[in-house]
């Protein structure tokens, strides 16, 4: 197992001496867990500003939904959505992160000051993606998914989860590297709950690792997904808390630099405790 601190020393300009927690912005109508409570921009910059306020290293902020079942949102609404709250959150100082399949997108979340590219496609739904994050200059998370939102729960079958998962992103890393990015610019998800089973959930945070091992830091978004409420009998996304906190303690026990969260600030307090609890007496 891996501690954080003992893998890559930065990503996207921040340090890894410390888990990281990415708080989530999603302006959207239709997210599986807070879809529409921060659609208006104003509501979206405001919440923004509360997750920096709680500690928030990262905020990742989307226009459209990737829950299983979402339907594609193009590239104008998304922008109309994400564009004034990436502009005014970066000015209040945050490293934004734009959460998007889509290379329009990607350029001009960059141009309005994102500094990472959080593509559940790992650059390849949109054929122009990987060439203008390289041009971009960003960084970038690659996350695995098997086909689409719309359809990916339809097939959850492998042979080894794991290894499957692991060969998809290290080939990822390798057409990034071939492009020009930086290794440093690069951060890998296994995508928790996208297009895996609950037992595929489960073996990927045990043997995260596997990630780690490719030399890059690792994101993991396992906050409110639905595997929790399987597991804990917490069906409602609101009630799954508590098996959120587990699964981000035992991704960074496993690997993991970064937590992809919906609540800040209990994971920013948990970390805190857990990583003063695991120092040396």
């Amino acid at each position: 197992m891996m501690p954080a601190a003992e893998g890559p020393l930065n990503w996207a300009g921040l340090s890894l001496a410390r888990p990281l927690v990415m708080g989530i912005v999603n302006v959207t109508p239709d997210s599986f867990s807070d879809g529409g409570r921060f659609l208006d921009a104003a509501a979206a910059i405001d919440h923004g500003r509360k997750l920096m306020d709680e500690g928030a290293d990262i905020l990742d902020v989307g226009g459209e939904s990737t829950r299983p079942g979402a339907v594609p949102v193009d590239a104008d609404e998304q922008l109309r959505r994400v564009l004034p709250v990436i502009e005014a959150l970066a000015r209040a100082g945050a490293a934004v992160s734009v959460d998007t399949r889509s290379a329009t997108v990607m350029s001009a979340a960059a141009r309005a000051g994102a500094r990472i590219v959080n593509d559940v496609s790992a650059l390849e739904d949109d054929p122009a993606a990987l060439a203008t994050v390289a041009a971009a200059g960003v960084a970038v998370v690659l996350m695995h998914k098997r086909g689409d939102p719309a359809t990916m729960q339809l097939d959850t079958r492998y042979g080894d989860v794991v290894a499957e998962v692991r060969n998809y992103l290290a080939a990822r890393v390798a057409a990034c590297i071939a492009a020009g990015m930086p290794r440093n610019h690069i951060a890998l998800d296994p995508g928790i709950g996208f297009g895996k089973t609950v037992d595929g959930n489960v073996a990927l945070l045990r043997d995260l690792h596997v990630l780690g091992n490719l030399g890059h830091a690792v994101v993991v978004g396992a906050s409110r997904k639905s595997f929790i409420g399987h597991l804990a009998r917490a069906t409602p996304a609101q009630d799954r808390l508590a098996g959120s906190l587990a699964a981000a303690l035992e991704a960074v026990h496993r690997g993991a630099h970064v937590v992809r969260v919906h609540d800040v600030a209990a994971t920013v307090q948990a970390l805190a405790v857990w990583s003063a609890l695991r120092k040396p007496g």
